[in-house]
C-alpha cells in the first residue's frame, strides 16, 4: 500500500449541513434548507450529490453534522451513512463548532485520522479533477502539520466569494503551495486585480487536515472552544449542556486566517467547476440551457411569452410569464416570490422582514 493509499484509508468526509439558505427562499427555509432539495434536476438532493461525489474516496467513512430538526430528513436521504455518524447540533454555532466537533469525535477514534470538510449544498462538475485535488490534499495533510484548503480557479472577478492568495509551491508536490493570505469578499475593482495576478483562488470552504492538528490549531487561538469540543466528544451525554457555551465563530476566522499568517496553511488548486448555489441568479446561471426561461419543476406548468429568466414551480399551478426579461418567479404552496436575477441577493431581506413580523411559519 502506498503512502497515499494509507492516508486515504484514514480519511473521513465531514459534511456540515446547516444554514437556511435565505437567499433561496421560499424553496429553502429553516425547516427544509437547500441541501435537502434537488435544485439541479439530477434526481438527487444536494446533500446526496455531495456524498455520491465523496464515496469513491471514503466509502462509508462519512460524518454529517446537522441541526437537530434535520436529522430525520438527513438519515432518510442518506441511508448508507451510519446513524451514529450523523451528529445533531442542538443549535447553530457556526462552522468551527460543527467541524470541530466532528474532528474531536474522529480524534478519539483514531488520533491520526484525516478529515475533509465539504459543504452539503455546493454543486461540482468535473469529478475526476475534484478527486485528484482531494487526493493531493489528503496526502499533504497526512504528512504534515498543515491545514490544507482547496482553492477554486476563478472564472470571473466575483465579489461574493472570499479569496486565497497562493505562495511558493510545496516540495515534492504536484500542485500544492503555501497560502500567503485569506482575503475577505472584495469589491469589483479589487477582485479584477486579484485575477490579473494569477495568484488568487476562490475560497470554497473546503479544508483537509488531521483531526488532531485542527484541534491543536484551534487550541492555540481559541482554547476554550477546543477544550469544550474535546470534552463533548469524551462525554457525548453532555452535548446539550455544553453546546450553548461554545463560541460561535467560522472556521476561516478561528483557524484558517491566523494559521495562514504563520505559514501553516497549504492550498491545492481545484480546476473543477464549482458553484455554491448562493442565490437564484447563481441557480439560473448553473442551469441555463437553450431556452430563454429556465424551469425548475414541471415544464408543462410554465408558459413563457417573450420572457427570459428563471421559474421554480412546486405547487402544480400554471405559471405564465409575459414580456419580462431577467425575471425570477418562485412559487410554492404557501408563498410566491417575484424578483429579478440582479436583485437575487436581496431575497434575504424578505426573510428578515418575515422574521421581524413574527411569521415564523413562512421562514
Amino acid at each position: 500500500m502506498s503512502d497515499t493509499d494509507d492516508a486515504l484509508a484514514r480519511f473521513w468526509a465531514v459534511i456540515p449541513a446547516g444554514g437556511a439558505g435565505t437567499r433561496l427562499w421560499p424553496i429553502s427555509r429553516a425547516g427544509s434548507p437547500k441541501f435537502l432539495h434537488d435544485l439541479t434536476g439530477a434526481g438527487r438532493t444536494l446533500i446526496q450529490l455531495t456524498v455520491d461525489r465523496l464515496q469513491p474516496l471514503v466509502g462509508e467513512r462519512v460524518v454529517v453534522v446537522t441541526g437537530a430538526r434535520h436529522v430525520a430528513a438527513v438519515t432518510d436521504q442518506l441511508p448508507g451513512v451510519d446513524r451514529e455518524n450523523v451528529i445533531a447540533e442542538p443549535s447553530p454555532r457556526d462552522s468551527m463548532a460543527a467541524i470541530g466537533l466532528a474532528a474531536a469525535v474522529l480524534e478519539r477514534r483514531d488520533p491520526e485520522a484525516v478529515l475533509g470538510s465539504f459543504a452539503a449544498d455546493h454543486v461540482i462538475e468535473g469529478e475526476a479533477r475534484f478527486d485528484a485535488a482531494v487526493r493531493e490534499a489528503v496526502a499533504v495533510a497526512a504528512e504534515t502539520e498543515l491545514l490544507v484548503t482547496i482553492g477554486i480557479q476563478p472564472t470571473y472577478p466575483a465579489t461574493g466569494f472570499g479569496y486565497i492568495q497562493m505562495g511558493r509551491g510545496l516540495p515534492r508536490r504536484r500542485t500544492a503551495a503555501r497560502v500567503r493570505q485569506f482575503v475577505e469578499k472584495p469589491d469589483a475593482r479589487r477582485a479584477a486585480s486579484y485575477l490579473a495576478t494569477g495568484e488568487f483562488r476562490w475560497n470554497a470552504g473546503m479544508f483537509v487536515v488531521r483531526a488532531r492538528v485542527l484541534l491543536d490549531l484551534l487550541a492555540q487561538w481559541h482554547p476554550e472552544l477546543a477544550a469544550g469540543l474535546r470534552a463533548i466528544a469524551a462525554a457525548p451525554e453532555e452535548l446539550e449542556q455544553r453546546w450553548p457555551e461554545l463560541e460561535k465563530i467560522a472556521i476561516d476566522n478561528a483557524v484558517a486566517e491566523p494559521a495562514a499568517d504563520e505559514g501553516r496553511v497549504a492550498v491545492v488548486p481545484g480546476d473543477f467547476s464549482w458553484d455554491d448555489v448562493g442565490d437564484f441568479k447563481s441557480l439560473s446561471t448553473l442551469l441555463a440551457g437553450d431556452e430563454a426561461v429556465t424551469v425548475v419543476g414541471d415544464p408543462t406548468q410554465v408558459e413563457a411569452v417573450d420572457a427570459g429568466g428563471l421559474v421554480v414551480s412546486e405547487s402544480g399551478r400554471l405559471v405564465a410569464v409575459v414580456g419580462l426579461d431577467d425575471v425570477v418567479v418562485v412559487e410554492t404552496d404557501d408563498a410566491l416570490l417575484v424578483t429579478s436575477r440582479e436583485r437575487a441577493q436581496d431575497v434575504k431581506r424578505v426573510v428578515e422582514s418575515l422574521k421581524a413580523a413574527g411569521r415564523d411559519d413562512l421562514v
